[in-house]
Parts: C-alpha cells; structure tokens; sequence
C-alpha cells in the first residue's frame, strides 16, 4: 500500500467513525425525550390499571362467579 492510499482510507474510517457518534448520540437523546413528570404520570397510570387487573382476576377466579356463570349457561 502506498503512502496515499493509508491517508484514504484513514480519513475514510475517522468519517465512518463520527457518523456512527453522531446516530448513537441521536437515539440516545430521542430514548429521553420524555421528561421527568410524564415518565411519573405514566408509572400512576400502569400502577392503577395493575389494580384494576387485579380486581378482574379476583372477581373472575372467585368461585361465586364461576357458579354464576354455570346457572347462566343451564338457561
């Protein structure tokens, strides 16, 4: 390899090298682009509708329900 060709191919691989910072340095500000509180209102929410998930599955499982259910299958 010629003297001139290291010099192509480094410049070559210091461009590669800043483009593939700058896409990495991108996905990681768009992963944060919500903030404090909305991350916060989001967890309020999950939480509320694990309780209420939780309730359904009792309501469900409960054998009342199960025998209910059975009487309204005979009709």
């Amino acid at each position: 390899m010629n003297l001139t060709a290291i010099i192509i191919v480094a410049i070559c691989a210091g461009c590669l090298s800043s483009i593939i910072s700058t896409l990495s340095n991108k996905k990681l500000k768009e992963s944060n682009k919500f903030n404090q509180k909305e991350r916060d209102d989001m967890l309020a929410q999950i939480q509320k509708m694990n309780e209420r998930i939780e309730t359904l599955e009792r309501i469900v499982t409960d054998e009342k329900y199960n025998l209910n259910q059975q009487f309204a299958d005979l009709k």
